[in-house]
């Protein structure tokens, strides 16, 4: 392992994660952890995350080897602004960000004098603090790096190897691939998840008695993901806000197509469509991404 010290500023799902992930895999790694929450730093504490949970950023990062920003993506620059004073010449800075472009920008001038190296653990629940994370979150799932162009090459290997030592499977693309992929993938479904939920919440009268009676129909499902951290998820979206309207405009034709062929009774339209989004999720399980346990495993 590159890295003899490892400090994390913010300890919720992802920081605390990381900080169990190292506790069990890497445990000759040194972990200092920072939060400026003091409520979330004492339950961390409680919790023993880190061999170290300090009040102040910049002593929290004094001597890491590597430093990453577990904070929603429209706080970043500020937290990199902070901790700038203590960091020393070699440390390489990275993220956890659910958008990457962007994020790479705002590090980048804050910290011009260092190594920044933007990455992207496509992991997560819907749960949110210290308490939420575990040491497994990583595991079998993928971690997309996103340096830029020049970026030292030892520098990106130490942290695909970092990465690789918590469990995940480790790829490389450009911060606005990145985007756009997540784009689909990950938040445009919670842009719906929030739209159907919330408009559900607005019908007062049938929410309040057959939609959450009969919840386990597709509706529950959408709640999970609705149920995750709304400031993350904010600033995601307004962090990725290109990628999301380009993604939205095509579900929005997709839709269309849809509602034309509900309207006119075209069957085959309606058949071929779902008998191509089926085998996707075949594709899913195939590739390790989720198992095959009817109702999502769960217990009835």
């Amino acid at each position: 392992m590159a890295f003899a010290r490892v400090a994390i500023i913010g300890l919720g799902l992802i920081g605390s994660s990381i900080a169990r992930a190292i506790k069990e895999r890497l445990p000759q790694v040194t972990v200092t952890g920072h939060d400026a929450s003091a409520e979330v730093r004492g339950i961390a504490g409680e919790l023993g995350l880190c061999d170290t949970i300090a009040g102040d950023p910049v002593a929290t990062v004094a001597d890491a080897d590597l430093v990453i920003l577990a904070v929603p993506v429209g706080r970043m620059a500020d937290a990199a602004v902070a901790i700038g004073p203590g960091l020393k010449p070699a440390a390489i800075i990275s993220d956890v960000g659910s958008s990457k472009a962007g994020v790479a920008d705002a590090l980048a001038k804050a910290l011009p004098d260092h190594v920044v190296i933007p990455a992207h653990p496509v992991a997560g629940t819907e749960n949110s603090g210290p308490a939420a994370g575990f040491s497994t979150l990583f595991e079998g799932r993928w971690c997309i790096v996103t340096p830029a162009a020049g970026a030292p090459e030892d520098a990106v290997t130490a942290l695909i190897g970092f990465w690789q030592a918590l469990g995940a499977k480790v790829d490389i693309m450009g911060a606005a691939h990145h985007d756009m992929v997540l784009a689909v993938t990950s938040h445009l479904p919670h842009l719906i998840a929030y739209t159907i939920v919330g408009t559900a919440s607005e019908l007062e009268e049938v929410t309040e008695s057959e939609v959450i009676k009969y919840s386990a129909g597709g509706f529950r499902d959408f709640t999970r993901i609705a149920a995750s951290d709304p400031v993350m998820w904010r600033d995601v979206f307004l962090a990725n806000k290109d990628a999301v309207l380009a993604t939205l405009q095509r579900f929005n034709e997709d839709l269309t197509v849809l509602q034309q062929a509900i309207r006119r009774g075209d069957a085959d339209k309606l058949e071929d469509w779902f008998t191509r989004t089926r085998a996707i999720r075949r594709s899913i399980i195939e590739q390790g991404q989720d198992d095959a346990a009817p109702d999502f495993g769960r217990k009835h």
